[in-house]
């Protein structure tokens, strides 16, 4: 097992597992063609390649036996939510396919991404499916508390989403 920083040319890869892990995890959830619309715009490849150049937002990847396993991605909070303030951070994304879950190796990559948030400063949000009991439970032993809720749309399919946040002087 090895985690990684990504780098641009990695974008496509990242774009690949996003959606790979997406489907994997919530794709039940959704009617086919909702699922279809979601994806065909959620992850460009040349936005995540223009994102990791831009060093405003980074991400992780995991490689198990030299395959990309799962990621972390992570950027200036873009979280519908009034508290929000410039140099916030967000956890936009983590993901570890199914097969190897339950390692530990999920917490590593939200270590990496937590470490690189942290010294940027600003207090770190979260955005998490409602029903995603798991990960809430996750995050809030990571000092995470839910402070809003919002509508994520896949498709004509909108998600209830818990915003999540850590401020600043909890670090």
């Amino acid at each position: 097992m090895n985690i990684r920083r990504a780098t641009p040319t990695d974008a496509a890869l990242l774009c690949e597992l996003a959606e790979r892990t997406f489907v994997e995890t919530f794709g039940h959830l959704y009617p086919p063609q909702d699922l279809a619309d979601y994806l065909d715009s959620a992850y460009p490849v040349a936005l995540q390649r223009q994102q990791l150049e831009s060093g405003e937002y980074a991400a992780w990847l995991l490689e198990v036996d030299g395959q990309a396993a799962g990621f972390a991605f992570a950027g200036p909070c873009g979280l519908p939510h009034a508290d929000v303030q410039a140099g916030d951070g967000e956890l936009k994304r983590l993901y570890v396919l199914r097969d190897q879950q339950n390692g530990g190796r999920g917490g590593q990559l939200f270590a990496a991404a937590l470490q690189w948030l942290e010294s940027r400063g600003g207090a770190l949000w979260i955005g998490v499916w409602s029903e995603n009991f798991g990960a809430q439970r996750f995050y809030g032993r990571h000092g995470f508390e839910q402070v809003g809720a919002y509508e994520f749309p896949v498709g004509r399919v909108r998600d209830k989403e818990f915003i999540l946040r850590r401020p600043a002087q909890a670090r």
